[in-house]
């Protein structure tokens, strides 16, 4: 039995030097990344993005709310879905309705349509009914709760920046990690 595994060992190690060699796995410690171009660029693998913050969480929900009331929810879900400005790691833009219904939702598109007003954390706090509270109340502002974060599998206190779009019964938002 060992001796099948260490069989299996080497042969997993030789296939990963011969596709690092031909570019499909990375290779010295640096990750290949995709350029739009198509090109490949070379960072150290121990390198990470920079953790979002509240700033960022702010200020990308304040250009959704903006793109939604310039180019309408459908051109701008199309923005919101696709990797870059405004879906990137952690962060993502939602969209709901002054119903508690999901418009955009990035992590889960087939989701778009559902309720989630009743929607709690993990202590009863009815996050979305406080989303909702708040842009019609104030426009925009701060929810804090705690919430389930993917990469830790552990429920982690989570802020959302929350925005009313103008003249419009929609609200985005996108929250943050802590």
């Amino acid at each position: 039995m060992r001796t099948l595994i260490r069989v299996l060992i080497v042969g997993l190690l030789v296939a990963g030097g011969i596709a690092a060699a031909v570019g499909c796995l990375p290779s010295s410690g640096f990750a290949q990344e995709a350029k739009p171009n198509g090109d490949q660029e070379a960072k150290p693998t121990g390198e990470q993005e920079a953790k979002p913050t509240r700033e960022d969480a702010k200020a990308i929900t304040l250009k959704a709310a903006a793109l939604i009331a310039a180019r309408g929810l459908n051109e701008a879900a199309k923005a919101f879905n696709a990797d870059g400005e405004f879906k990137q790691g952690e962060i993502y833009v939602n969209v709901i309705d002054f119903d508690g219904v999901w418009k955009v939702y990035p992590p889960r598109p087939v989701r778009v349509g559902l309720n989630v007003s009743g929607v709690a954390d993990p202590d009863g706090k009815l996050i979305v009914q406080e989303i909702l509270a708040i842009a019609r109340r104030d426009g925009e502002g701060w929810v804090e709760y705690r919430w389930l974060n993917p990469a830790t599998n552990r429920i982690e206190p989570k802020v959302t920046y929350v925005k009313r779009v103008p003249d419009q019964d929609l609200v985005a938002y996108v929250g943050v990690y802590q």
